[in-house]
């Protein structure tokens, strides 16, 4: 145990992982964990002026979550944000990205780490459709958004909203 009780919510969520998933997770860490002594993440909170949300849903976990993914070696966070962005949502930057807080990612495993920026300007090149990661991916209004989001997002668009870091751990 890491010495952190497991939320209710973190429970669920890990009870809907299939037996597979779960593995290839774990395997993909133990790849890392050779790899990089830390490994480091970027999220983004993609807000647009109808006072709307970007969330992904993926293929291999569950819930939904703010856009993002892992920073390469010798990558800037900001260039592995707009790869991710690109990626995941088909979404640009078109002006700075606002880094908001960097989070430690106790679920994930010891030595994750995740940096959230806020992202106002942007442009929407194409609509996302479904492929081998993303599942579903769309703009939800952030007084409804949709079943299923994650605690970790749920919290750090409380954050956002609140213009407050409450917790340094995703």
């Amino acid at each position: 145990m890491n010495g952190r009780a497991q939320t209710d919510a973190e429970r669920d969520s890990d009870s809907t992982l299939t037996r597979l998933q779960r593995l290839q997770t774990r395997l993909l860490h133990v790849c890392f964990r050779l790899r990089r002594g830390m490994t480091l993440g970027v999220r983004a909170a993609v807000l647009n002026d109808r006072g709307e949300v970007f969330l992904v849903r993926h293929t291999y976990t569950p819930g939904w979550q703010l856009p993002g993914g892992g920073v390469e070696v010798g990558e800037p966070m900001v260039e592995a944000l707009a790869r991710e962005l690109a990626e995941e949502a088909r979404i640009s930057l078109s002006g700075p990205a606002t880094l908001f807080g960097v989070y430690f990612n106790r679920t994930i495993s010891r030595r994750d780490h995740v940096a959230l920026y806020v992202v106002r300007d942007f442009v929407v090149d194409a609509a996302k459709t479904p492929d081998l990661e993303i599942a579903e991916a769309r703009f939800f209004p952030l007084d409804a958004l949709p079943q299923g989001l994650t605690p970790g997002t749920r919290r750090r668009l409380k954050e956002i909203s609140d213009d407050k870091i409450s917790s340094v751990e995703w």
